[in-house]
């Protein structure tokens, strides 16, 4: 149904008639995870385990789609034992799991795989609360002060940004989380605003696991379409999570019951100092002068942390006053851990699917790939997607040593079929550009995208994940606007089939040249677990940038100066 809270009306009430579900609500899985507690079955299982039923804690997973002529709004529930730590997802029961009908709110089935229970995880070693950790303690770090003494340097009008030579709107959606829209940069030579970025945001997170065992087959998250990124974000601890000078914004959305629900600190804005250089030269070929010139780097930052789960992702939209747009994700939490009889490598004879982190302990191998919608708006609507590839030239005349150099040959991309991208197959700029618009030298206008990790699924495409994941098989996309394609997995992807993805919508090959388009970038981390890794996992860096490529006359921070260094005077106390 769809409601015009402005006027209070119902636009619509049409019935969804596809495949697919809503996402979940933290309501119905709270409900749901405590349904096994009055199947006799599974207590007979945790009394089996030598398990105390109170210190038993259950959680529901979305089970994807397999082939099933018809499907149901069925979650999987399972458990894990707290018994000893905080660190409840370190110690899974393994084998048990019941089948869970949402709508009906039942147990369906049930399953214990193991007349002889496999060992539980041990406590031991597995807490990470400060408060009950035991020295010794390191690696000991000094105290670091962070202050503005004048004030933060940006502004917040509602939701509305300024900062430096930037402009941009900070939204929020239950689904996606973050939102990022009406991005402007300041032109000093033109002294006007310029558009950049319409809005962006994370449109899908899918997360396979390569567990092809009964009780992991089906561990195929997608994040944002069936768990919500949007509703499981945390709020952010100041000076922890967020620098001493950061300002912070609450979010907003409905429960399950339709009361609104707060998110406190959801978001953190700050501007970000680390001793980084803006630019740099030094010159030393003039005579009888050596000339330094160097200007410090600062940028804000817009960082949320969403938990969905086990693990929580560190999410920073990063602007800087040279028009760069950096976009950071971090991993950190807890592993996706199933129980095992194993305590060394020498006694594994078959294929785990993961590694021996602990006794009886294994980290399964899984992906994370972050789709990203990007509609650029650069310096207006009308824009098209350039492919500029570095191709190697044999010199075939002898009028120099050279044998060969690269060059840049350039192509335009007339259809969605045209646009679509492996990276790290072939050496490319990849450019959204303004067409209309050209430098006083000539040049398009654009900005450019700076890749970073760039993992490729490696399921095979006709695998029952992969058919509901295809907006992963390539990299980059790009689309025509259209203001029903924002989700790249589809309206509804609890339990969908991948008929409404990205994928499906471009086989329609539509023209993408000279209009309002959209860039969908897909960054992907393979995952093998490590020792490090666990109990807690020390937070897995990466990103992306967009930069701008001759959207400026010139280096748009040549006159930039940089912050001036304070002074703080030396405080001793007095006894």
């Amino acid at each position: 149904m769809s409601v015009d809270l402005s006027s209070g009306s119902i636009v619509s009430s049409k019935v969804y008639q596809g495949h697919g579900f809503p996402m979940l609500t933290f309501g119905e899985q709270a409900r749901a995870s405590q349904l096994p507690f009055s199947h006799q079955p599974f207590l007979e299982s945790l009394k089996k385990r030598g398990l105390n039923e109170s210190e038993v804690l259950c959680a529901c997973f979305t089970i994807g789609w397999f082939g099933e002529a018809k499907t149901k709004r069925n979650v999987k529930v399972k458990c894990y034992y707290a018994n000893g730590t905080a660190n409840l997802y370190a110690r899974p029961v393994e084998g048990v799991a019941a089948l869970v009908d949402l709508d009906d709110m039942k147990v369906l089935d049930y399953n214990d795989r193991y007349v002889v229970p496999v060992p539980l995880p041990k406590a031991e070693a597995t807490e990470y609360r400060a408060s009950k950790l035991k020295p010794p303690f390191g690696p000991k770090l000094k105290p670091i002060a962070v202050s503005q003494h004048d004030g933060p340097g940006f502004s917040i009008h509602a939701h509305t940004v300024s900062w430096a030579n930037w402009n941009f709107h900070v939204g929020f959606d239950i689904r996606a989380g973050p939102i990022i829209s009406l991005a402007s940069i300041f032109d000093l030579h033109k002294q006007k605003h310029r558009q950049v970025l319409y809005r962006g945001f994370i449109s899908e997170l899918f997360v396979p696991y390569q567990d092809p065992t009964e009780e992991w087959y089906y561990t195929t998250y997608f994040d944002c379409g069936e768990y919500g990124f949007g509703q499981s974000m945390s709020s952010l601890q100041p000076l922890t999570d967020c620098p001493p000078n950061a300002a912070f914004l609450d979010a907003y959305y409905a429960a399950s019951d339709g009361t609104p629900v707060k998110i406190a600190n959801a978001f953190c804005i700050f501007e970000r100092y680390a001793g980084d250089i803006m630019w740099r030269h030094t010159e030393i070929s003039l005579p009888n002068e050596v000339i330094t010139e160097v200007r410090s780097d600062v940028s804000l930052v817009v960082r949320i942390v969403s938990t969905v789960g086990n693990y929580d992702y560190v999410i920073d939209w990063e602007f800087k006053p040279s028009g760069s747009i950096k976009f950071g994700v971090g991993l950190t939490g807890i592993l996706g851990i199933k129980g095992g009889a194993y305590t060394n490598t020498d006694q594994i004879r078959e294929d785990i699917y993961g590694t021996l982190l602990a006794d009886n302990t294994i980290g399964v191998y899984h992906d994370h790939f972050f789709t990203y919608y990007l509609d650029l708006d650069i310096d207006g609507e009308a824009n098209s997607f350039v492919k500029s590839n570095l191709e190697t030239v044999r010199v075939k005349d002898h009028s120099t040593p050279r044998k060969s150099h690269w060059t840049v040959v350039s192509e335009t991309a007339k259809t969605e079929a045209d646009a679509r991208i492996n990276l790290g197959l072939k050496p490319s700029e990849l450019l959204v550009v303004n067409p209309n618009k050209k430098t006083k030298q000539g040049n398009i206008i654009g900005y450019r995208l700076l890749p970073g990790p760039a993992a490729r699924p490696l399921l095979i495409t006709d695998d029952y994940p992969q058919i509901r994941a295809a907006f992963t098989n390539y990299n980059v996309w790009v689309t025509p606007y259209n203001k029903s394609e924002k989700w790249v997995g589809g309206s509804y992807v609890d339990r969908s089939r991948g008929d409404d993805t990205l994928a499906s919508w471009s086989l329609r090959d539509r023209e993408i040249e000279n209009k309002d388009i959209v860039l969908w970038y897909t960054m992907g981390f393979h995952h093998v677990p490590s020792q490090e890794d666990f109990p807690v996992m020390p937070t897995l860096s990466g990103g992306f940038e967009l930069r701008p490529t001759n959207f400026f006359e010139s280096n748009p921070v040549l006159k930039t100066k940089s912050p001036n260094y304070v002074q703080w005077p030396n405080c001793t106390s007095q006894h």
